[in-house]
C-alpha cells in the first residue's frame, strides 16, 4: 500500500510503498476513503522534522534533558545510538480520515461490519495512508448520507465538540472565538448549534467571512480598534460568558485578550497550540477559570481506555473522545435541518497520489487555505454517480413493447391497458403470429418482429422489455441509447459486464429506467417499511420463500436464455430486502444446498447493510405447493412486523398483535408500479432511485459469486 511518511531526520516527505497492515484484536481494518490535512497541526509537525538537530533541541528542551539524563545512565555512546534510532523512524502523518471496513478483529464481531463506512481519529492510526488499522474507540459508524470527505473532519470536529464541552456553554451565553482556523471554525458551528452567541476573531478576513457565514453574529479582525466597545455594546457590558482559544501562535497575546474580553468569573478554553504565559492580575480579579482542553475528550491519552477497549462509567463520563466523534459526523448529515457544515471548509482537494501537491500548498503558505482534503481511489462499484433526470413528455406514456410472454399478457398488458395516459404503439416479438395474436388484444396500432420498428420509432417514448432473461441488458442499453425510458422485467443483467453497459448507456441518455421489482410496490410492503422506518438502529429481517420446483429444462434454468432461478427470481427478495430496510447493501454471503435435479433452487442467502442491519432470505423449491409462498418477517425496536403471502399483514408490539387482511386479494404490487411507470414517462423523474435498482443487481449477481467462491462477497470488490 501506499502512505505518507516524512523523516524525523530531514523533514522529507515521501509518499512511499509500504506493507499492508494486519487487523489486531479490538481493532478494525479500514480501507481509507478520505483524510484531512490539518494545515496548523501538521505544518507544526513538518516543520519541526526539517529543523537542524540544534533547532529541534531549542525547541523542545524537554527532550534534551530526556537525552541528558539518559547519557548519565547510560553513557554517551548508547545515548547517540539511541537518539540516531529515532531519528531514523519514519513518521506517518495524518490523524483524521474517513473509509470502509475491510476487517474486523477479534471482540468486535457485530460491533462493526465489513463495508461499513467510518471515521476515524488518532496520530499515529488515521494515517494518510491506503490502509489503517485503528482501535474501536477511535472509530464510529458514519450516517448512509454523509459523505467520506466530510467525514474525514471527524477528527477536527470532536476536537472542537471537547473544547466547546469544557467551556459549558448554554443558551444565549456570548463565546468568543479567536482563531477561526479549521477547529475554529467548527467550534463556531458547534456553539451556534447549540444556541449560543459566537464572536468570531481572526486576522483573516476571508476566514472571518466564512465564520459569519456559519452563523456567527459579530466578527473581528484582530488588531483592528474597538473590539471591547463591540462585545460591551453586544452583551450589555457583561463581557463574554466564555472564550475559546483556538489560535495557533507562539505569543500569550490570544490570553490577554481573553482576560480583556471576559466577563467576571468566566471560561477560558485554551483549543489551539499558544503562548502560556497567564496574565495573573486579570485572571486572578476576575477569577477566570483556564481549562487546557484534552484533543479529542475523555479517554485521550489513556491506554486502558483507547487500547483496550476499557469503557467509562456512563454515569460519570458521559461524553468521551468517542461519543464526541460519534456525534459530530452525525450532525454533519445532510437529513438535519440544522446541521454541521464541512464541507464549505474545504477550500482544496487532491487525489492522494498528488499528496505531496498538497503538502506544498500546506507548506509554502503562497496560496490561501483552509480544509484541504486527500481523495482516495473509490472502488468502482460501490456508489454510482447520479443520473441525469430527462424531460417531461408531452404526449403522456408511448408504449412500444419487446417481448409477449406469458407474464406479459396475462398481467403487465391487462394492467396497463387499465392506466389512462398510455398510448399502446407498438409490439415486436420473434413470431409473427405472436405479435399479431396480442397487438389485436390489446388495441397495438402496430405489430413487428423487428426490434427496431420499436426503438427507431420517434414517436414512442417508453418500452416494456419482457423478453427472456439473456437480452435484457442488451435491449435496455439499446433502448436508453434512442432516449426511450425503459420498464424492464427482472433481472436487468446476468453479470458485471451486462450491467456495466447498461450504466454506461443510463448515463449517456436522458431517459431513465426501471426493473421489474413488483413487490416493493405493494401496499403491505410500503407499510411495512414506513413502519420500520420509525425505528432507529440496526433491523433483522427474514425473507423465506417456498418457490415450488421448475421443470427440470425450464428455459430459466438455462444459462445462455435464463441464467437460473437466483438471477431471475431471487432478485425480487433482495431488492424487497432493500427497499424495507432503506440502507445499501455491503456484503453477501450465499450457501446452496446440493441440487439433485434441476438448478441451484435451494439456498440461503445473508444480506449485510451499511446500518449495521442483517437480512436472510431461505429460498427453496422443497416444499408443498399448498403452503404459504412467501412469509417476511422484520424485527425492529422490539417490534415484529410479518407479512405472509400478501393476504395479511401483523405488526407486534407491547404484548399485542395487529393484523389487517388484503381488503382485495393478494395485491403483489404490479398496478402500482406500472402507474408510477407511466407517470415517470411523462414527468421525466425516474419513480425509483436508478443506483438503488443497479445495487440490488449486482447484490444478486454477487450471490452467484459467493456460491462459486465459497465467501462472502464485499460490493465494493472488483466492481
Amino acid at each position: 500500500m501506499k502512505q505518507v511518511i516524512q523523516s524525523a531526520r530531514s523533514g522529507e516527505l515521501a509518499l512511499k510503498d509500504v506493507p499492508s497492515p494486519k487487523v489486531k484484536s479490538g481493532c478494525l481494518l479500514v480501507r481509507t476513503r478520505a483524510s484531512l490535512i490539518s494545515a496548523g497541526t501538521e505544518r507544526m509537525v513538518i516543520d519541526f522534522a526539517r529543523k537542524s538537530l540544534a533547532g529541534k533541541a531549542k525547541e523542545r528542551p524537554d527532550l534534551v534533558r530526556k537525552v541528558m539524563d539518559k547519557a548519565r545512565r547510560d553513557g554517551l555512546a548508547a545515548t547517540l545510538k539511541a537518539v540516531i534510532a529515532r531519528l531514523d523512524e519514519p513518521l506517518p502523518l495524518g490523524y483524521s480520515a474517513a473509509g470502509d471496513v475491510i476487517a474486523v478483529g477479534a471482540g468486535l464481531e457485530g460491533r462493526f461490519q465489513v463495508g461499513q463506512k467510518v471515521a476515524m481519529a488518532g496520530a499515529g492510526l488515521a494515517n494518510h495512508a491506503e490502509l489503517n488499522v485503528v482501535p474501536r474507540s477511535l472509530a464510529v459508524p458514519v450516517p448512509d448520507d454523509v459523505s467520506y470527505e466530510d467525514a474525514c473532519y471527524g477528527t477536527l470536529g470532536a476536537i472542537s465538540m471537547a473544547g466547546v464541552r469544557n467551556l459549558g456553554a448554554g443558551l444565549g451565553d456570548v463565546i468568543a472565538v479567536i482563531g477561526v482556523g479549521l477547529v475554529g471554525q467548527i467550534a463556531a458551528q458547534l456553539l451556534s448549534l447549540q444556541g449560543a452567541r459566537v464572536i468570531a476573531i481572526d486576522v483573516d478576513p476571508g476566514r472571518l467571512a466564512l465564520a459569519e457565514r456559519f452563523g456567527a453574529e459579530l466578527t473581528w479582525r484582530l488588531g483592528e480598534p474597538g473590539l471591547l466597545d463591540a462585545v460591551a455594546a453586544l452583551t450589555g457590558g457583561v463581557g463574554c460568558d466564555g472564550i475559546l482559544i483556538a489560535a495557533a501562535t507562539e505569543s500569550s497575546g490570544p490570553l490577554d485578550l481573553a482576560a480583556e474580553l471576559a466577563r467576571d468569573r468566566a471560561h477560558v478554553v485554551l483549543v489551539g497550540k499558544t503562548g502560556t504565559e497567564v496574565p495573573f492580575g486579570p485572571f486572578m480579579k476576575k477569577e477566570l477559570s483556564l481549562v487546557v482542553s484534552r484533543s479529542y475528550g475523555p479517554g485521550r491519552y489513556d491506554d486502558a481506555f483507547e487500547g483496550r477497549g476499557i469503557k467509562y462509567p456512563v454515569g460519570w463520563v458521559r461524553w468521551t473522545e468517542t461519543e464526541n466523534l460519534r456525534e459530530c459526523v452525525r450532525l454533519m448529515a445532510p437529513s438535519l435541518p440544522q446541521r454541521l457544515n464541512v464541507a464549505g471548509l474545504t477550500t482544496h482537494s487532491f487525489a492522494f497520489e498528488k499528496a505531496l501537491d498538497a503538502y506544498d500548498l500546506v507548506t509554502s503558505g503562497g496560496e490561501p487555505h483552509l480544509g484541504v482534503v486527500l481523495r482516495y481511489e473509490e472502488p468502482t462499484v460501490s456508489a454510482f454517480p447520479a443520473f441525469e433526470s430527462g424531460k417531461p413528455a408531452s404526449g403522456g406514456c408511448v408504449l412500444g413493447v419487446l417481448g409477449a410472454g406469458s407474464f406479459a399478457r396475462t398481467v403487465l398488458l391487462p394492467e396497463l391497458k387499465r392506466i389512462s395516459g398510455v398510448t399502446f404503439r407498438a409490439l415486436a416479438t420473434t413470431r409473427g403470429q405472436t405479435a399479431g395474436h396480442a397487438a389485436k388484444a390489446f388495441g397495438f396500432e402496430q405489430a413487428t418482429t423487428e426490434i427496431g420498428d420499436v426503438l427507431n420509432d420517434p414517436s414512442i417514448n417508453a418500452v416494456l422489455i419482457a423478453t427472456r432473461h439473456a437480452d435484457h441488458a442488451d435491449l435496455t442499453a439499446r433502448a436508453l441509447a434512442a432516449g426511450k425510458s425503459v420498464l424492464v422485467e427482472k433481472p436487468l443483467a446476468l453479470d458485471r459486464e451486462q450491467l456495466a453497459a447498461v450504466v454506461a448507456a443510463r448515463h449517456a441518455s436522458k431517459a431513465f429506467f426501471m426493473v421489474g421489482f413488483n413487490r416493493r410496490f405493494a401496499p403491505m410492503s410500503v407499510k411495512a417499511r414506513d413502519h420500520l422506518a420509525r425505528h432507529t438502529g440496526p433491523k433483522m429481517l427474514v425473507l423465506r420463500v417456498n418457490a415450488g420446483a421448475l421443470p427440470a429444462d425450464s428455459w430459466v434454468n438455462a444459462e445462455e436464455e435464463g441464467g437460473g432461478r437466483i438471477l431471475g427470481e431471487l432478485c425480487h427478495f433482495i431488492d424487497l430486502a432493500r427497499m424495507l430496510l432503506g440502507s445499501a447493501i455491503v456484503s453477501v454471503d450465499a450457501q446452496a444446498a446440493q441440487v439433485a435435479v434441476g438448478g441451484c433452487d435451494d439456498l440461503t442467502v445473508t444480506l449485510g447493510f451499511a446500518d449495521g442491519s442483517l437480512g436472510t432470505i431461505i429460498y427453496t423449491a422443497l416444499g408443498d405447493s399448498s403452503f404459504s409462498k412467501e412469509r417476511f418477517e422484520c424485527f425492529a425496536g422490539g417490534t415484529v412486523v410479518t407479512i405472509d403471502n400478501f393476504r395479511t399483514l401483523s405488526i407486534t408490539g407491547d404484548g399485542r398483535t395487529r393484523t389487517e387482511k388484503a381488503a382485495m386479494g393478494q395485491d403483489k404490487g404490479h398496478r402500482a408500479e406500472l402507474e408510477l411507470f407511466a407517470a415517470g414517462v411523462k414527468s421525466g423523474i425516474p419513480p425509483v432511485d436508478e443506483a438503488e435498482l443497479i445495487e440490488t443487481s449486482l447484490a444478486t449477481i454477487a450471490v452467484l459469486e459467493s456460491l462459486r467462491e465459497g465467501r462472502r462477497i464485499n460490493l465494493a470488490e472488483g466492481a
